[in-house]
């Protein structure tokens, strides 16, 4: 890892710690590495820890955002003396999807980057499921947008609320009734907090829907938020959104849970499926293999 780390500046900062923009400079004297870094202190590193410990099982995955330093955590001492701890990521210079949607005309994409999106989202879901986690906190603010070529890349970051499936929520126990962000939480995570793998595709529905069409739910006021989705309701989803994306959206929305299928099966929806056969046989080759 470069030394003579520089703060850039602030990125954001979430429940259990702050991210910031430090570039690292090179020993050797050449280019040096822009990294963010989020920072936690003591009472909330056992949150960083089990997050860099499910991004190390992760390591390798395209559509997950991956770590510096073998990762493990550094530890330092803040402007007061307090012992702090920080885990070094790569650096996403076009930011999240929601500040890449706020920088496109009416915070609208093309049809086409919203379905490659869409296949790396749930790419992405299908190795942290296939380990038996839920993300529990799939939102814009946590997907990052990374320039490839001539287009660009999405990977799923923030673990801090991954939680084992079948596993009630930390963040509901300590804050009910929502398991995560509430307008992209599931009717079923808000009834018990239990976490299932369905409740990450409740919320791949709300992160299409808003790709589409804005952010859901606008048309309900927050604490009505929880009632609302208790008495069956799903986010309304606009005349404007196509057909095979609008049926896409309502699977994720399913009442029952089974009925939303899995992360894997999404990828085989006529949305995504249709413009995608060669990705969608190297996905499977790779689990084959």
């Amino acid at each position: 890892m470069p030394t003579k780390p520089e703060f850039v500046k602030f990125l954001s900062k979430g429940t259990y710690g702050s991210v910031d923009l430090v570039k690292y400079i090179r020993s050797d004297d050449s280019s040096p590495l822009y990294a963010a870094v989020k920072t936690t202190d003591c009472e909330n590193l056992y949150y960083l820890q089990r997050e860099a410990l499910i991004l190390s099982k992760l390591k390798g995955c395209r559509s997950i955002v991956q770590c510096y330093n073998n990762y493990g955590l550094e530890e330092d001492l803040d402007d007061n003396g307090w012992r702090i701890f920080k885990m070094v990521m790569e650096y996403a210079p076009e930011g999240s999807l929601a500040t890449f949607m706020d920088s496109n005309k009416d915070s609208k994409l093309s049809e086409t980057m919203i379905k490659d999106f869409t296949r790396m989202l749930l790419r992405g879901l299908v190795s942290i499921h296939n380990l038996g986690y839920v993300h529990c906190d799939l939102k814009p603010e946590n997907l990052l947008i990374f320039p490839c070529g001539q287009s660009y890349e999405l990977k799923i970051s923030d673990f801090g609320s991954s939680t084992e499936v079948g596993e009630v929520a930390d963040t509901w126990e300590s804050n009910p009734p929502f398991v995560g962000s509430p307008i992209y939480m599931s009717p079923e995570s808000v009834y018990n907090g239990v976490v299932e793998k369905a409740l990450d595709l409740w919320s791949v529905g709300c992160i299409v829907l808003e790709m589409y069409a804005g952010e859901p739910w606008r048309e309900v006021e927050f604490n009505d938020l929880a009632s609302v989705l208790l008495s069956g309701e799903a986010p309304e989803i606009p005349e404007s959104v196509p057909s095979d994306a609008r049926d896409f959206i309502e699977t994720c929305f399913a009442r029952n849970p089974e009925s939303r299928g899995s992360a894997l099966g999404l990828l085989l929806h006529r949305f995504l499926s249709e413009d995608d056969m060669y990705g969608l046989r190297s996905l499977f080759t790779a689990f084959d293999g």
